[in-house]
C-alpha cells in the first residue's frame, strides 16, 4: 500500500547539533502507526515537519508519493494533514464553538453563529462530552480542553490526522471514547500517528509502531510483533525491571494530620494522618476532588477542617503559609501554573525562594550555583543552561519544577500526577526520587491517575469518590482489584487506617 505521507532520509540539526539523524517513516490509510520515544528522543521534531511547522535541514517529505509542497500548518491542513498538539492551540477567551471554527467560519461576512453552534454540539456528542458550545476555554477543566481540541480536529475531515499524547489528561470514559473515534477514522482511511509513552494503549491500538532513540529509528515493528516491555526496552536501551524502587517499612511519627476536611462546595469528610517517611498515594477518578483537596491543603482555596502539623492545630490560608509550615505542593499542570515557559531555568528556578538569595539585591553568582547543583541533582538535561523553560522536554520540565519546589526544602510535599506526559525512563527517576525523599524522611503525597503509578510508589492509598474518601488501603490490601472497586463504589472498605 503507497504510503499518503512519508519521511525519507530525514535529518534536522538546531544549529551545529543533529537531533534526528536519517528518519524513514510512513503513515499509510486506514492504519495507525504509533511513534514511541522517551522525552528528547525527536518525536515532536518528527510531528511538526509532517505537520508543516518545521522544515527538515534535509531529506524529503513526500505526499502523495510526490514531494510535498506544503510550507506551512495552514497549508497542510488544507490538504488534510491534522495535528492534534499536545500543548493546546485553543484561544482561553473564546467559546468552544469560536474555537473549532476559528479561521473557517461559516456564512462568510455575517457570521452564522447559530449553525456553528449547532455543528458543534454535534461533535461534542460525537464524543460524548457535555460541554456547553458556548462555554469559554479559561473556564474548562483540562480534561474537557483536550475534547475540545479532538472535536476541532474531527471537523476538519482529516485525511492524516497527528495526534500527540491525545489521551495524558482524559479520563477512563473520555479515553474509551477516543478509541471509538480513531477505530471509525481508520475504517474510512484516514492515516493516524499516535504517540503516546502510555504503552498499553499502543499495544492496543498501534497496527505499526516505529521507537526513536536519540534522534534515530532503533526498531520498527507490526501489531503484536513486539510486548510493551519490548517496547520499553528498545525506548531506553536498557532494562526497566526496578523502575519503581523497593518498598520502605520505617516510618516515623504522625506529621501532617487532616480532620474532617472540606473544600466546599467539591469536597467534604476527608480524614488521614501522614507519617514521615511515608508516601500516601491518592487515587480516584478526575473530578474526584482530589486536586482540589491538595489545593486546600496548601491554601489555594477556601477550606474547612483540622490540620495538624506535628502534632499542633493550625491554619493555613495562602502558599506561603503552607510553606511557613513546610508544605509544598506541584500542580499537575506544570506549563500554565507551575512554570514560566519563556523564562530561562535559573529565573524558573530560584522564582519562589528569591530571598534566599540576597536582599534586596539578588546574587546571580548564587542563584547560577543553585542552578548547577540543581541539575546536577535532577538530571537535568538541557543543551543550553540560558535556554527558555518551554524548549524542554516534558520530562525535563518536570525536573525543573522538582528542583524549583525542594529549593525550598519542605517536608511534606504534595505531588500532582507527577509523571502525566513523560516518557517511561525519566519516570522511573522521578519515582526514585520521590522513594529519595522518603527515605531523607520527609513525607510525601502523590495525586496519580495512573494505577502502576499508585500501586507501585505508596505505602497506603486513599481512594477519593465524588468528593469523599471511599477508603484506605494500606500494604497488602494494595491492589489493583481493591482500587478499582473502590473507585467504582463497589465494595465499602472501613477507612479507619486513615
Amino acid at each position: 500500500m503507497t504510503a499518503i505521507l512519508a519521511l525519507h532520509d530525514i535529518r534536522k540539526s538546531f544549529g551545529p547539533i543533529e537531533i534526528l539523524h536519517g528518519i524513514d517513516f510512513a503513515l499509510h490509510p486506514g492504519e495507525v502507526h504509533a511513534l514511541i520515544g522517551e522525552n528528547g528522543a525527536g518525536k515532536s521534531t518528527i510531528m511538526k515537519i509532517l505537520g508543516g511547522f518545521l522544515a527538515a535541514s534535509s531529506g524529503q517529505v513526500l505526499f502523495e508519493g510526490k514531494p510535498a509542497t506544503y510550507r506551512s500548518g495552514a497549508e497542510a491542513e488544507a490538504q488534510g494533514i491534522v495535528v492534534i498538539h499536545q500543548e493546546f492551540n485553543l484561544a482561553a477567551d473564546l467559546t468552544v464553538s469560536q474555537n473549532i471554527w476559528l479561521g473557517r467560519e461559516m456564512g462568510g461576512w455575517l457570521l452564522d453563529h447559530k449553525a456553528m453552534r449547532v455543528a458543534t454540539q454535534a461533535l461534542l456528542d460525537q464524543l460524548e462530552c457535555r460541554v456547553s458550545p458556548d462555554a469559554r476555554i479559561r473556564d474548562l477543566p483540562v480534561s474537557d480542553r483536550q475534547m475540545v481540541e479532538i472535536a476541532k480536529a474531527l471537523s476538519r475531515n482529516a485525511r492524516v490526522l497527528i495526534m500527540d499524547e491525545p489521551s495524558a489528561v482524559l479520563t477512563g470514559h473520555e479515553v474509551e471514547v477516543l478509541f471509538r473515534q480513531i477505530d471509525r477514522l481508520r475504517a474510512q482511511g484516514v492515516a493516524l500517528l499516535y504517540t503516546s509513552h502510555r504503552l498499553d494503549e499502543v499495544a492496543h491500538l498501534a497496527d505499526r509502531v516505529t521507537v526513536l532513540r536519540d534522534g534515530a529509528v532503533v526498531r520498527q515493528a507490526m501489531r503484536g510483533e513486539m510486548t510493551e516491555d519490548g517496547m520499553a526496552t528498545a525506548m531506553v536501551g536498557r532494562d526497566l525491571k526496578d523502575i519503581f524502587p523497593p518498598r520502605r517499612s520505617d516510618f516515623g511519627p504522625v506529621v501532617l494530620e487532616v480532620r474532617d476536611f472540606a473544600v466546599p462546595p467539591l469536597v467534604s469528610g476527608i480524614g488521614f494522618a501522614l507519617r514521615k517517611g511515608e508516601v500516601l498515594g491518592i487515587s480516584g477518578l478526575v473530578g474526584s476532588g482530589r486536586t482540589e483537596l491538595a489545593e486546600g491543603l496548601v491554601g489555594l482555596r477556601r477550606h474547612s477542617g483540622t490540620v495538624l502539623r506535628n502534632g499542633a492545630e493550625t491554619t493555613i490560608r495562602s502558599v506561603a503559609g503552607a510553606a511557613e509550615q513546610g508544605l509544598a505542593y506541584l500542580t499537575e499542570d506544570r506549563k500554565e501554573r507551575g512554570l514560566l515557559l519563556a523564562k530561562t531555568l535559573r529565573e524558573n528556578l530560584t522564582l519562589s525562594t528569591l530571598d534566599r538569595f540576597g536582599s534586596p539585591l539578588v546574587s546571580r553568582e548564587a542563584e547560577e550555583k543553585a542552578l548547577t547543583q540543581a541539575i546536577s541533582d535532577f538530571d537535568i538535561r538541557a543543551p543550553k543552561r540560558d535556554m527558555a523553560v518551554g524548549n524542554l522536554s516534558g520530562g525535563n520540565q518536570q525536573k525543573v519544577l522538582l528542583a524549583k519546589t525542594m529549593l525550598a526544602q519542605p517536608e511534606v510535599i504534595i505531588i500532582d500526577e507527577p509523571t502525566r506526559g513523560i516518557d517511561i525512563g525519566t519516570k522511573s527517576q522521578i519515582y526514585h526520587f520521590i522513594d529519595r525523599l522518603a527515605r531523607e524522611g520527609r513525607s510525601v503525597i502523590v495525586i496519580s491517575s495512573d494505577m502502576p503509578e499508585i500501586l507501585g510508589l505508596s505505602d497506603r492509598v486513599l481512594v477519593m469518590r465524588q468528593g469523599r474518601m471511599a477508603g484506605v488501603l494500606d500494604g497488602a490490601e494494595i491492589t489493583e482489584t481493591a482500587v478499582v472497586r473502590l473507585v467504582m463504589g463497589t465494595t465499602e472498605k472501613a477507612i479507619e487506617n486513615a
